[in-house]
Protein backbone atom coordinates (compact mmCIF):
# COMPACT_ATOMS: atom_id res chain seq x y z
CA UNK A 1 0.00 0.00 0.00
CA UNK A 2 2.93 2.42 0.94
CA UNK A 3 4.38 1.60 -2.34
CA UNK A 4 1.43 2.05 -4.16
CA UNK A 5 0.97 5.29 -2.99
CA UNK A 6 4.90 6.57 -3.50
CA UNK A 7 4.71 5.89 -6.71
CA UNK A 8 1.22 7.72 -7.21
CA UNK A 9 2.95 10.42 -5.89
CA UNK A 10 5.90 10.56 -8.04
CA UNK A 11 3.54 10.12 -11.06
CA UNK A 12 1.72 13.48 -9.97
CA UNK A 13 5.21 15.21 -9.55
CA UNK A 14 6.60 13.63 -12.88
CA UNK A 15 3.17 15.16 -14.49
CA UNK A 16 3.87 19.13 -13.07
CA UNK A 17 7.33 19.12 -13.96
CA UNK A 18 6.70 17.91 -17.75
CA UNK A 19 4.09 20.92 -17.50
CA UNK A 20 6.56 22.85 -16.09
CA UNK A 21 9.17 22.20 -19.40
CA UNK A 22 6.36 22.53 -21.54
CA UNK A 23 5.93 25.62 -19.99
CA UNK A 24 9.66 26.93 -19.73
CA UNK A 25 9.82 25.46 -23.82
CA UNK A 26 7.07 27.55 -25.15
CA UNK A 27 8.51 30.70 -23.27
CA UNK A 28 12.18 30.12 -24.52
CA UNK A 29 10.64 29.70 -28.10
CA UNK A 30 8.54 32.47 -28.12
CA UNK A 31 10.03 35.07 -25.99
CA UNK A 32 13.90 34.66 -26.25
CA UNK A 33 16.22 36.56 -28.81
CA UNK A 34 19.11 38.02 -29.80
CA UNK A 35 19.95 41.85 -29.31
CA UNK A 36 23.57 42.99 -30.00
CA UNK A 37 24.97 40.15 -30.12
CA UNK A 38 23.27 38.96 -25.87
CA UNK A 39 20.63 36.23 -25.91
CA UNK A 40 18.10 37.46 -23.45
CA UNK A 41 14.65 36.73 -22.15
CA UNK A 42 11.31 38.47 -21.98
CA UNK A 43 8.07 38.01 -20.03
CA UNK A 44 5.96 38.92 -22.17
CA UNK A 45 3.99 35.95 -24.30
CA UNK A 46 2.84 38.00 -26.89
CA UNK A 47 5.98 39.46 -28.21
CA UNK A 48 8.00 36.89 -30.16
CA UNK A 49 11.81 37.65 -31.08
CA UNK A 50 10.70 38.07 -34.41
CA UNK A 51 8.80 41.26 -33.98
CA UNK A 52 11.10 44.10 -34.92
CA UNK A 53 11.09 45.89 -31.73
CA UNK A 54 11.62 42.67 -29.07
CA UNK A 55 14.97 44.60 -28.62
CA UNK A 56 13.59 47.94 -28.17
CA UNK A 57 10.71 46.16 -25.87
CA UNK A 58 13.26 44.52 -23.64
CA UNK A 59 14.98 47.76 -23.31
CA UNK A 60 12.34 49.26 -22.20
CA UNK A 61 11.41 46.86 -19.85
CA UNK A 62 14.82 46.05 -18.29
CA UNK A 63 15.49 49.90 -17.33
CA UNK A 64 11.95 50.29 -15.61
CA UNK A 65 10.69 52.03 -18.13
CA UNK A 66 7.39 49.80 -18.91
CA UNK A 67 6.09 46.57 -16.51
CA UNK A 68 3.83 45.68 -19.36
CA UNK A 69 0.09 45.54 -19.05
CA UNK A 70 0.16 41.85 -17.22
CA UNK A 71 3.22 39.92 -16.05
CA UNK A 72 3.21 38.11 -19.12
CA UNK A 73 1.90 40.15 -21.23
CA UNK A 74 2.66 43.87 -23.27
CA UNK A 75 0.11 44.34 -25.55
CA UNK A 76 2.16 45.31 -28.29
CA UNK A 77 -0.79 46.31 -30.89
CA UNK A 78 -2.88 48.24 -28.11
CA UNK A 79 -2.71 51.99 -28.27
CA UNK A 80 -1.21 54.70 -26.06
CA UNK A 81 -3.48 56.84 -24.52
CA UNK A 82 -2.08 60.48 -23.57
CA UNK A 83 -2.51 59.63 -19.84
CA UNK A 84 -0.06 56.61 -20.22
CA UNK A 85 2.01 58.37 -22.48
CA UNK A 86 2.87 61.03 -19.67
CA UNK A 87 3.94 58.27 -17.26
CA UNK A 88 6.57 56.38 -20.36
CA UNK A 89 7.74 60.06 -20.90
CA UNK A 90 8.05 60.76 -17.10
CA UNK A 91 9.79 57.74 -16.22
CA UNK A 92 12.02 57.66 -19.17
CA UNK A 93 13.81 61.62 -18.00
CA UNK A 94 13.93 60.42 -14.53
CA UNK A 95 15.78 57.13 -15.53
CA UNK A 96 18.37 58.98 -18.18
CA UNK A 97 18.44 61.56 -14.96
CA UNK A 98 19.51 59.28 -12.63
CA UNK A 99 21.86 56.62 -15.05
CA UNK A 100 23.31 59.31 -17.02
CA UNK A 101 24.97 61.98 -14.67
CA UNK A 102 28.14 61.64 -12.33
CA UNK A 103 26.53 60.37 -9.19
CA UNK A 104 25.91 57.20 -11.20
CA UNK A 105 29.52 56.87 -12.37
CA UNK A 106 30.21 57.35 -9.17
CA UNK A 107 27.82 54.96 -7.12
CA UNK A 108 26.49 57.81 -4.86
CA UNK A 109 22.61 58.04 -5.22
CA UNK A 110 21.87 59.04 -2.07
CA UNK A 111 20.46 62.26 -1.18
CA UNK A 112 22.20 63.81 2.20
CA UNK A 113 19.36 63.72 4.69
CA UNK A 114 21.33 65.15 7.77
CA UNK A 115 23.76 68.17 8.82
CA UNK A 116 26.36 65.39 9.10
CA UNK A 117 27.09 65.03 5.55
CA UNK A 118 28.21 68.51 5.67
CA UNK A 119 32.26 68.52 5.12
CA UNK A 120 33.44 72.27 5.59
CA UNK A 121 36.72 74.00 4.16
CA UNK A 122 38.19 76.80 6.35
CA UNK A 123 38.73 79.83 3.24
CA UNK A 124 40.42 81.77 6.44
CA UNK A 125 38.87 84.05 9.30
CA UNK A 126 37.99 87.02 7.65
CA UNK A 127 36.57 86.11 4.63
CA UNK A 128 33.28 85.61 4.11
CA UNK A 129 31.90 84.08 1.44
CA UNK A 130 29.32 85.75 -0.55
CA UNK A 131 28.49 83.72 -3.60
CA UNK A 132 30.00 80.34 -5.39
CA UNK A 133 30.74 79.04 -8.67
CA UNK A 134 32.00 75.62 -10.18
CA UNK A 135 34.67 76.11 -13.33
CA UNK A 136 34.62 72.35 -13.85
CA UNK A 137 36.83 71.01 -11.68
CA UNK A 138 37.36 73.77 -8.59
CA UNK A 139 35.05 75.87 -6.31
CA UNK A 140 35.41 79.60 -6.42
CA UNK A 141 34.25 82.32 -3.18
CA UNK A 142 33.36 85.48 -3.84
CA UNK A 143 33.81 86.96 -0.20
CA UNK A 144 32.44 90.56 0.68
CA UNK A 145 35.86 91.26 2.03
CA UNK A 146 37.53 91.89 -1.01
CA UNK A 147 38.73 88.30 -1.84
CA UNK A 148 38.15 85.29 -4.25
CA UNK A 149 39.02 82.31 -2.73
CA UNK A 150 39.06 79.04 -4.63
CA UNK A 151 38.59 75.24 -3.06
CA UNK A 152 39.24 71.92 -5.22
CA UNK A 153 35.99 70.28 -5.56
CA UNK A 154 37.30 66.70 -5.31
CA UNK A 155 38.83 66.57 -2.29
CA UNK A 156 38.11 70.15 -0.55
CA UNK A 157 41.67 70.99 -0.63
CA UNK A 158 42.00 74.82 0.03
CA UNK A 159 43.97 76.44 -3.00
CA UNK A 160 44.14 79.74 -2.51
CA UNK A 161 42.44 83.64 -2.22
CA UNK A 162 42.89 86.19 -4.72
CA UNK A 163 42.58 90.21 -3.02
CA UNK A 164 41.79 93.37 -4.63
CA UNK A 165 38.64 92.53 -5.42
CA UNK A 166 36.43 95.73 -3.33
CA UNK A 167 32.78 94.70 -3.27
CA UNK A 168 33.21 91.60 -4.20
CA UNK A 169 29.19 89.95 -4.60
CA UNK A 170 28.59 87.95 -7.93
CA UNK A 171 30.38 85.26 -9.80
CA UNK A 172 30.59 83.25 -13.00
CA UNK A 173 33.16 80.95 -14.88
CA UNK A 174 32.85 82.18 -18.64
CA UNK A 175 35.85 81.30 -21.34
CA UNK A 176 38.53 80.07 -19.37
CA UNK A 177 38.09 83.06 -16.69
CA UNK A 178 36.68 83.65 -13.40
CA UNK A 179 34.86 86.84 -13.47
CA UNK A 180 33.80 89.10 -10.44
CA UNK A 181 31.11 92.04 -9.84
CA UNK A 182 32.69 95.22 -7.74
CA UNK A 183 29.87 97.01 -5.72
CA UNK A 184 31.02 99.69 -4.41
CA UNK A 185 28.03 101.44 -3.53
CA UNK A 186 24.90 103.53 -5.14
CA UNK A 187 27.61 106.53 -5.79
CA UNK A 188 30.25 104.54 -7.39
CA UNK A 189 30.69 102.96 -10.76
CA UNK A 190 30.53 98.79 -10.54
CA UNK A 191 33.30 97.03 -11.55
CA UNK A 192 34.20 93.47 -13.07
CA UNK A 193 37.53 91.80 -11.73
CA UNK A 194 39.53 89.05 -14.02
CA UNK A 195 41.21 85.81 -12.44
CA UNK A 196 43.30 83.68 -14.52
CA UNK A 197 42.88 79.93 -13.03
CA UNK A 198 46.44 79.19 -14.51
CA UNK A 199 47.74 82.50 -12.41
CA UNK A 200 49.43 81.85 -8.59
CA UNK A 201 46.85 83.80 -6.06
CA UNK A 202 47.37 87.34 -5.71
CA UNK A 203 45.54 90.34 -6.95
CA UNK A 204 42.66 90.57 -9.00
CA UNK A 205 42.76 92.22 -12.32
CA UNK A 206 40.32 94.70 -13.60
CA UNK A 207 38.52 93.99 -16.52
CA UNK A 208 35.75 96.34 -16.73
CA UNK A 209 35.62 99.94 -13.79
CA UNK A 210 32.87 101.63 -15.31
CA UNK A 211 29.71 99.58 -15.68
CA UNK A 212 26.35 100.64 -13.77
CA UNK A 213 26.71 101.12 -9.96
CA UNK A 214 25.87 98.20 -6.92
CA UNK A 215 26.64 94.74 -9.54
CA UNK A 216 24.81 92.09 -7.41
CA UNK A 217 25.10 88.99 -9.80
CA UNK A 218 26.78 88.72 -13.17
CA UNK A 219 25.37 86.08 -15.94
CA UNK A 220 27.41 85.43 -19.66
CA UNK A 221 25.45 84.96 -22.76
CA UNK A 222 28.69 83.41 -25.12
CA UNK A 223 29.46 86.67 -25.71
CA UNK A 224 28.67 89.36 -23.56
CA UNK A 225 28.85 89.58 -19.64
CA UNK A 226 25.51 91.16 -17.91
CA UNK A 227 25.49 92.25 -14.45
CA UNK A 228 22.02 92.91 -12.46
CA UNK A 229 22.82 96.71 -10.84
CA UNK A 230 20.71 97.38 -7.69
CA UNK A 231 21.21 101.08 -8.18
CA UNK A 232 22.73 103.51 -11.00
CA UNK A 233 21.98 106.94 -9.89
CA UNK A 234 18.81 105.96 -8.00
CA UNK A 235 17.63 103.87 -10.90
CA UNK A 236 18.23 100.12 -11.23
CA UNK A 237 20.12 99.00 -14.35
CA UNK A 238 21.45 95.91 -16.05
CA UNK A 239 25.53 96.01 -18.03
CA UNK A 240 26.30 94.49 -21.17
CA UNK A 241 30.24 93.90 -21.47
CA UNK A 242 31.70 92.07 -24.53
CA UNK A 243 34.27 89.79 -23.50
CA UNK A 244 36.47 90.68 -26.29
CA UNK A 245 36.13 93.42 -26.77
CA UNK A 246 35.65 95.45 -23.46
CA UNK A 247 32.82 97.28 -24.89
CA UNK A 248 30.31 98.18 -22.54
CA UNK A 249 26.43 99.73 -22.28
CA UNK A 250 24.32 100.20 -19.64
CA UNK A 251 20.49 100.30 -19.68
CA UNK A 252 18.61 101.90 -16.70
CA UNK A 253 14.96 101.45 -18.55
CA UNK A 254 12.22 99.12 -17.46
CA UNK A 255 14.70 98.33 -14.03
CA UNK A 256 14.05 98.99 -10.48
CA UNK A 257 15.83 97.16 -8.61
CA UNK A 258 17.35 94.44 -10.46
CA UNK A 259 19.24 91.91 -8.07
CA UNK A 260 19.89 88.88 -10.07
CA UNK A 261 20.59 88.48 -14.21
CA UNK A 262 20.33 85.04 -16.06
CA UNK A 263 21.17 83.77 -19.23
CA UNK A 264 19.30 80.68 -20.03
CA UNK A 265 20.74 79.74 -23.95
CA UNK A 266 18.06 81.59 -25.71
CA UNK A 267 16.77 84.10 -23.16
CA UNK A 268 18.11 86.60 -20.77
CA UNK A 269 16.44 87.26 -17.53
CA UNK A 270 16.14 89.43 -14.51
CA UNK A 271 14.65 89.57 -11.15
CA UNK A 272 13.68 92.52 -10.54
CA UNK A 273 12.28 92.91 -7.06
CA UNK A 274 11.09 95.88 -6.66
CA UNK A 275 7.38 95.34 -7.93
CA UNK A 276 7.67 91.14 -7.93
CA UNK A 277 8.58 91.28 -11.43
CA UNK A 278 10.67 88.54 -13.45
CA UNK A 279 11.55 90.14 -16.58
CA UNK A 280 12.71 88.88 -20.12
CA UNK A 281 15.27 91.33 -21.91
CA UNK A 282 15.99 91.62 -25.45
CA UNK A 283 19.89 91.26 -25.50
CA UNK A 284 20.36 93.20 -28.41
CA UNK A 285 19.53 96.39 -26.79
CA UNK A 286 18.69 95.71 -23.06
CA UNK A 287 14.94 95.98 -23.14
CA UNK A 288 12.26 94.70 -21.13
CA UNK A 289 10.22 92.54 -23.75
CA UNK A 290 7.73 90.40 -21.22
CA UNK A 291 7.02 91.06 -17.37
CA UNK A 292 6.02 88.32 -15.12
CA UNK A 293 4.13 89.12 -11.85
CA UNK A 294 5.29 86.53 -9.01
CA UNK A 295 3.35 87.51 -6.18
CA UNK A 296 6.62 87.74 -4.29
CA UNK A 297 9.70 90.00 -4.46
CA UNK A 298 11.90 87.92 -6.70
CA UNK A 299 16.30 87.48 -5.38
CA UNK A 300 17.92 84.55 -6.78
CA UNK A 301 17.59 82.79 -10.53
CA UNK A 302 18.42 79.73 -11.61
CA UNK A 303 17.64 77.54 -15.25
CA UNK A 304 17.20 73.46 -15.20
CA UNK A 305 17.13 73.47 -18.81
CA UNK A 306 13.29 74.08 -19.03
CA UNK A 307 12.07 76.17 -16.21
CA UNK A 308 13.41 78.93 -14.39
CA UNK A 309 13.28 78.47 -10.27
CA UNK A 310 12.88 82.30 -8.83
CA UNK A 311 13.68 82.26 -4.58
CA UNK A 312 12.30 85.24 -2.29
CA UNK A 313 13.67 85.91 0.55
CA UNK A 314 10.18 86.07 2.23
CA UNK A 315 8.86 84.47 5.29
CA UNK A 316 5.41 83.74 3.88
CA UNK A 317 4.49 79.95 2.05
CA UNK A 318 5.32 79.73 -1.50
CA UNK A 319 8.43 81.95 -1.55
CA UNK A 320 9.97 79.81 -4.52
CA UNK A 321 8.28 80.13 -7.83
CA UNK A 322 9.21 77.88 -11.10
CA UNK A 323 7.87 79.39 -14.20
CA UNK A 324 8.72 77.57 -17.55
CA UNK A 325 11.35 79.62 -19.72
CA UNK A 326 11.20 77.61 -22.99
CA UNK A 327 8.48 76.63 -25.52
CA UNK A 328 4.74 77.75 -26.30
CA UNK A 329 4.37 78.10 -22.19
CA UNK A 330 7.21 80.19 -21.76
CA UNK A 331 6.65 82.67 -18.60
CA UNK A 332 4.12 80.48 -17.24
CA UNK A 333 3.83 80.03 -13.47
CA UNK A 334 3.97 76.20 -12.90
CA UNK A 335 4.45 76.06 -9.17
CA UNK A 336 5.10 77.49 -6.14
CA UNK A 337 6.76 75.83 -3.00
CA UNK A 338 7.61 76.49 -0.20
CA UNK A 339 11.02 76.13 1.40
CA UNK A 340 11.67 77.64 4.86
CA UNK A 341 11.35 81.42 5.97
CA UNK A 342 14.31 82.61 3.60
CA UNK A 343 15.06 81.02 0.35
CA UNK A 344 18.14 82.70 -0.70
CA UNK A 345 21.26 81.16 -3.51
CA UNK A 346 20.16 77.78 -5.06
CA UNK A 347 22.04 75.15 -7.09
CA UNK A 348 21.09 72.52 -9.60
CA UNK A 349 23.15 68.89 -10.54
CA UNK A 350 21.49 68.07 -12.90
CA UNK A 351 18.73 66.20 -11.66
CA UNK A 352 17.74 67.89 -7.66
CA UNK A 353 17.45 71.43 -6.70
CA UNK A 354 18.98 72.49 -3.74
CA UNK A 355 17.96 75.72 -1.87
CA UNK A 356 19.62 77.85 0.84
CA UNK A 357 17.09 78.75 3.82
CA UNK A 358 19.01 81.25 5.15
CA UNK A 359 17.01 83.02 8.23
CA UNK A 360 16.13 79.42 8.82
CA UNK A 361 19.19 77.76 8.37
CA UNK A 362 18.73 75.12 6.99
CA UNK A 363 18.60 73.57 3.04
CA UNK A 364 16.14 72.32 0.69
CA UNK A 365 16.30 69.59 -1.86
CA UNK A 366 13.47 69.28 -4.32
CA UNK A 367 13.42 66.98 -7.54
CA UNK A 368 13.49 68.80 -10.66
CA UNK A 369 10.99 66.91 -12.80
CA UNK A 370 8.12 66.88 -10.56
CA UNK A 371 9.10 69.36 -7.83
CA UNK A 372 8.75 66.78 -4.99
CA UNK A 373 10.57 67.42 -2.25
CA UNK A 374 13.54 65.35 -1.44
CA UNK A 375 15.30 66.39 2.07
CA UNK A 376 15.33 68.87 4.64
CA UNK A 377 18.08 69.30 6.92
CA UNK A 378 18.73 71.99 9.22
CA UNK A 379 22.36 72.61 9.80
CA UNK A 380 22.61 74.70 13.09
CA UNK A 381 22.73 78.68 13.25
CA UNK A 382 25.10 79.01 10.06
CA UNK A 383 22.64 79.67 7.19
CA UNK A 384 23.21 78.85 4.05
CA UNK A 385 22.96 81.75 1.89
CA UNK A 386 24.65 80.89 -1.41
CA UNK A 387 25.17 77.39 -3.69
CA UNK A 388 26.67 75.50 -6.44
CA UNK A 389 26.83 72.40 -7.62
CA UNK A 390 30.74 70.57 -9.11
CA UNK A 391 28.02 67.31 -10.81
CA UNK A 392 28.80 65.31 -8.11
CA UNK A 393 27.98 67.37 -4.62
CA UNK A 394 26.67 70.19 -3.74
CA UNK A 395 28.57 73.16 -1.64
CA UNK A 396 27.09 76.13 -0.06
CA UNK A 397 28.66 79.24 1.26
CA UNK A 398 28.50 80.36 5.25
CA UNK A 399 29.85 83.34 5.88
CA UNK A 400 29.60 83.51 9.65
CA UNK A 401 31.70 80.21 9.34
CA UNK A 402 34.19 81.69 7.22
CA UNK A 403 33.64 78.42 4.94
CA UNK A 404 32.25 76.63 2.32
CA UNK A 405 31.14 73.15 2.74
CA UNK A 406 30.69 69.84 0.55
CA UNK A 407 27.18 68.86 1.12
Amino acid sequence: MAGQTLITCRAALLAMAVIALALVSRLVEADTGTCGGVTINLPFTDVPSGNIFFCSIAEAYFSGLTNGTSPTSYSPGQSVPREQMAAFVARTQDSALKRGNRRAVMQQWWTPTSAGALRPVDIGTGNFPFDLVCDGADIWSANTNATVSRVRASDGKFLGTWTGAAGAAGIVAAAGRIYVTGNLGANNPGKIYVIDPASTPGPVTVFENDIGSSPSQITFDGTNLWTANLSSGGVGSISRVDIGTGIDSTYTTGFDFPYDILWDGANLWVADGAFNMLKRIDPSNGTVVEEINLGVSPFRLLFDGTNLWVSSRSNIPNNVCIVRAVGNLRGTILAKLTAGIGPVGMAFDGERVLICNYDGDSIYIFKATDFSLLSNVAIGTNGPFSACSDGLNFWISRASSHDISRF
